[in-house]
């Protein structure tokens, strides 16, 4: 299929020219036919298959039928609920770069900044808007967000909505829009928990599903590396000095893990930043701007700071922790070998990690290579640590610690 046959508006369709676009992906060809349609919508899609552009379309093209934009007062009429701060920027940008030959504005509004500004945009209105739905609550509640004229909601990434603790907020912002607006909702995974938030939020909803989750990219070649958990860090460097090569993204399981990875490889002269939930938003755009420029080589980042960041020409994706969770590791590594491009794929297994990867490899259906030669291999008998708490005290009973009677204030 060409854009030409989804009848979109000659300024629509110049702008996806200039965007170097031909062919709709198959999400694009299935939804935006749907939306057009005035549909509700369960998408399943993960990052880089042209989700965002997949709604942005059609709820661009159906502002331009309604008629002369400046004429509508420049009230909101779309609404894109965001999870993180990060993805409701990228999401601005697509809509801001297909909207660029219309009168069509946007806007973007989330936490970790100065609320002024985003008020007086608001003020001024705009026709579209993208929001994190905590910020967009305050919003609401400082009267400066106003949800009477929205046509279209859009729930972006619900399954991290859900992981992240807004589903309630989700439900609450639906509920203050109009009974009667289209509702396009995108979530990699189902959760018996979404499936009821969609069964209340949605009305005769059609349901696509594309490049499932279960199915690891082809242009993918991955490698298991089996390691003791002390080694991990020696590998990582070892395979950084002789193997790995250009821009690589590393996942670590906890915020502290990404923060001793980062320092260990700026000890060693390597160019690295991080990315996780404990930075500032200022400090969080700062690193993905010096990755993302080519800057940086190295990202170190959490799965749930990293979601639905879109990050080209990537090289190589390090798990140097596996994910308890098998979806999210075809979701890791779909990062690299994107639009046609090889990409690599390297995974370290401590002997507590084993089971992750028989969840892995019966989800994909595919059994990853194991790479023997390396310096650091775990002994196929080693068993994972179990830590046990010592029973009992080292005092008496009936007598404090010594710290405990100077009163110390303890870390934790």
């Amino acid at each position: 299929m060409h854009f030409l046959e989804l009848n979109l508006h000659n300024t629509l369709l110049k702008a996806i020219s200039e965007e170097g676009f031909v062919n709709p992906t198959p999400i694009q060809e299935k939804v935006i036919p749907l939306v057009l349609a005035g549909k509700d919508v369960i998408g399943s899609a993960q990052t880089g298959t042209g989700k965002t552009a997949a709604f942005a379309l059609p709820i661009l093209q159906r502002i331009l039928d309604g008629g002369n934009v400046v004429k509508r007062g420049k009230r909101i009429t779309a609404l894109v609920l965001s999870p993180t701060r990060e993805l409701a920027v990228q999401i601005d940008q697509t809509f801001k770069s297909l909207q660029k030959h219309t009168q069509i504005t946007s806007s973007v509004v989330y936490g970790g900044m100065s609320i002024e500004p985003q008020k007086d945009v608001l003020k001024k209105g705009i026709d579209i808007l993208i929001a994190t739905p905590g910020r967009l609550l305050d919003l609401y509640k400082q009267e400066y967000f106003h949800p009477d004229y929205i046509e279209t909601l859009v729930i972006d990434e619900a399954d991290l909505m859900l992981d992240m603790g807004f589903i309630d907020d989700v439900q609450k912002i639906s509920k203050i829009c109009p009974e009667e607006k289209q509702v396009l909702f995108f979530s990699a995974t189902m959760p018996l928990k979404l499936v009821g938030v969609s069964e209340e939020l949605l009305t005769d909803p059609e349901t696509v599903a594309v490049a499932p989750r279960s199915s690891a990219a082809k242009t993918v070649k991955q490698k298991l590396y089996y390691v003791p958990k002390a080694k991990k860090m020696e590998l990582c460097l070892h395979l950084l000095r002789n193997t790995i090569k250009g821009r690589i993204l590393i996942f670590r399981r906890t915020i502290f893990g990404v923060e001793k990875l980062e320092q260990t490889l700026l000890k060693n002269n390597y160019s690295a930043v991080s990315l996780h939930g404990d930075k500032s938003q200022a400090k969080r755009q700062e690193a993905l701007e010096q990755f993302k420029s080519g800057e940086v080589k190295i990202l170190i980042a959490t799965d749930v700071a990293s979601r639905g960041i879109d990050i080209d020409q990537l090289d190589a994706v390090i798990n140097f922790d596996l994910p308890n969770i098998p979806e999210t590791y075809v979701h890791r590594i779909g990062r690299t070998g994107r639009a046609g491009d090889s990409g690599l794929a390297f995974s370290f297994c401590g002997a507590d990690e084993k089971d992750y990867v028989i969840a892995i490899q019966k989800l994909t259906h595919a059994v990853i290579e194991v790479e023997d030669e390396h310096p650091y291999p775990l002994d196929p008998n080693a068993k994972p640590q179990v830590h046990k708490k010592k029973s009992g005290s080292k005092h008496k009973k009936g007598r404090k610690s010594e710290a405990s009677k100077k009163k110390k204030s303890r870390w934790y």
